[in-house]
């Protein structure tokens, strides 16, 4: 079974790469033009921003009593972008790839699954501080749109949905079981007429529901050992900023301090809420449009976009199928291993 989830996958991989095969030409054919010190720089920097995703995993799975060493968990966080880009599921593929990886190593699901809904939250806490900021860069310069406004509404929604999730939770594992469960009602009333069966299970939900809790109760009582996670998350912010300002290092092109705070925010918030896997085809334009409101050429505002996007998903995509295969090679030797030892 292992393998056959392993194969779809990296099918889905190779699928993903040849729908979009037509920008990543036009990326590698942008990246032959840059200056071949500022992207060494770039990929620096986001070599740096694997390690600092991985440290926030492994600092929230801390503060559940989980612990994991740091190279696992970084090749788990680069493993868990790249089902999530794939599987283009919201989340959903990386959130199973954790918990699976948790049961493996003997792990509580519910422990597992808080850790990666509060990362989540903490994601897109820090990211709302650094939205502030470029919110109110565009504003000063009449450059904000409708469109903006109601992606950064749309997120804030979606961290408050988040956060509701977890405070259910920790007020009782009987409420949040109702929840999950009446969820369960309507997916199931939806796919009904095309599955001809229950797709899923009320009972699960409360199940879930008290390995959640049981999860939620682990956390420590002082909300401020949740602020080192946090100050992670948003140095990783900053550490993508830093390619985007390599990005424009790279080709030449004046920028301001202003230019790399709006167009980063307005990127990352439509990666978030866009409807396509991690924003491609939509993050493009959004942050050329955006550096071009900042009285950037179209053609210096596409240059630096697509070598930013270049780095910072494209990379990490590949990246991500070696983590993905190397996690899977180590649960399948340690399966041979456990049933050798078993005769």
């Amino acid at each position: 079974m292992r393998k056959i989830i392993l194969a779809v996958v990296l099918f889905l991989g190779v699928a993903f790469v040849i729908l979009y095969f037509s920008e990543l030409q036009q990326i590698i054919t942008t990246i032959q033009r840059a200056n071949p010190w500022y992207l060494a720089l770039a990929l620096i920097i986001q070599t740096i921003w694997f390690v600092v995703v991985g440290l926030t995993y492994q600092s929230i799975y801390a503060l559940l009593g989980l612990k994991e060493s740091r190279r696992h968990m970084i090749l788990l966080a680069v493993a868990a972008n790249f089902v999530n880009v794939v599987t283009t599921s919201a989340g959903v593929g990386g959130m199973a790839l954790l918990i699976n990886d948790g049961q493996h190593r003997g792990q509580s699901s519910g422990k597992v699954t808080v850790g990666g809904v509060l990362y989540l939250l903490i994601d897109e806490a820090s990211f709302l501080l650094i939205l502030a900021f470029g919110t109110i860069i565009l504003a000063r310069r009449n450059r904000l749109s409708d469109g903006d406004i109601a992606a950064s509404l749309t997120l804030l929604a979606i961290a408050c949905g988040i956060a509701l999730f977890l405070y259910l939770g920790y007020r009782s594992a009987e409420t949040l079981g109702n929840v999950l469960a009446r969820l369960a009602r309507i997916i199931n009333a939806i796919v009904r007429p095309f599955l001809r069966r229950e797709y899923l299970s009320e009972a699960r939900a409360h199940t879930f529901a008290s390995e959640i809790a049981e999860g939620i109760s682990a956390l420590p009582q002082k909300p401020i050992r949740l602020v080192p996670p946090l100050l992670l998350s948003l140095f990783g912010k900053i550490l993508l900023m830093g390619v985007l300002t390599c990005a424009f290092l790279s080709f030449n092109i004046p920028f301001r301090v202003g230019t790399i705070i709006g167009g980063f925010s307005m990127g990352f918030l439509f990666l978030i809420v866009s409807p396509t896997p991690s924003g491609i085809g939509i993050v493009e334009g959004v942050m050329a449009l955006a550096f071009h409101s900042r009285r950037i050429g179209w053609g210096s505002a596409i240059l630096v976009t697509l070598a930013y996007r270049a780095v910072t998903f494209w990379l990490p995509l590949l990246v991500g199928v070696w983590a993905f295969r190397v996690i899977n090679a180590r649960k399948t030797a340690k399966v041979e291993v456990d049933a050798k030892e078993a005769e």
